[in-house]
């Protein structure tokens, strides 16, 4: 297999840090470099509205830490859907897609993973998709301008909650802008634990996945399961994916106010690297 990165997800330490703490961490426990959150929080989406300033103190701490801030994940679409039927909401949800392009081209953001989902709060019905279709193709109209990847995250919903299925919206767009962004926790749950359907899944989007969340999941269960303690086989879907070409992971996790966090930030990337070494030894 050839090289990673492997990235730590922002929400994986204390929300009372400053992002410069936090990319010193991200470093001391051994990752390559962070995904920020822009979550559902008028706190995380704000972020987006920063200054030239903001942004430049930003990625004056990136090259302070020696640590990049390569991915984004975004997840404010989940409270303003690119499909919902409110026009209040649509028009927010297009504002923040708009702001998250913006954000990512002045700070050096490569790739921005955007939810699969067209209703999350709201039930899903066949406007619901028409609309998330339009305001998709809007979007990575705007991210070509900019030379930014959306991709999708493969979430905990049926809408899309499989490479496959995925799928059917970057044929649909058809751009080199619009890119899929898995999580393979979410698409072990949509399998039932087997991880030979995890791989095959996987290979339905050869040539268009940009990188792979690694979390944990449990059958009916998408969060703050610990490494380890699921059903989730790193090894396979890791060369799975490195075998398409894949070389960029997130290790996606929670902190949940254990006094310990910085010990679980190293025992996490152990951890994860274990599974890089025993995928390399492995044969699909």
């Amino acid at each position: 297999m050839n090289q990673y990165y492997l990235g730590l997800y922002e929400k994986s330490m204390p929300n009372s840090l400053t992002i410069k703490e936090k990319l010193f961490n991200v470093k001391s426990a051994g990752f390559d470099f962070m995904e920020i959150s822009i979550d559902e929080s008028e706190e995380k989406l704000s972020r987006l509205k920063w200054d030239k300033q903001q942004k430049f103190s930003l990625i004056r701490d990136m090259y302070e830490a020696d640590v990049r801030i390569l991915t984004m994940c975004l997840s404010g679409h989940r409270k303003y859907p690119l499909g919902s039927q409110d026009s209040i909401i649509n028009n927010r949800s297009m504002e923040i897609m708009a702001d998250a392009i913006d954000f990512a081209a002045d700070v050096g953001i490569r790739i921005i993973q955007i939810a699969g989902y067209d209703e999350y709060y709201n039930e899903s019905n066949q406007r619901t998709k028409e609309l998330f279709l339009e305001n998709l193709r809007i979007s990575v109209q705007i991210a070509s301008q900019k030379g930014i990847i959306l991709a999708f995250e493969t979430m905990e919903t049926e809408f899309m909650n499989t490479v496959s299925k995925a799928m059917h919206y970057v044929n649909k767009v058809n751009s080199p802008y619009l890119k899929i962004y898995p999580d393979l926790g979410n698409i072990t749950n949509a399998a039932n634990g087997d991880s030979y359907l995890v791989s095959d899944d996987l290979r339905t989007g050869e040539g268009n996945i940009v990188a792979m969340h690694l979390k944990e999941t449990v059958p009916g269960k998408f969060r703050e399961v610990p490494f380890g303690s699921g059903h989730v086989n790193f090894s396979k879907g890791i060369r799975t994916a490195s075998d398409m070409g894949v070389n960029m992971y997130v290790a996606e996790f929670w902190y949940t106010g254990d006094d310990n966090w910085q010990q679980e930030l190293i025992n996490t990337n152990l951890f994860l690297k274990d599974k890089f070494s025993s995928a390399k030894e492995m044969k699909e």
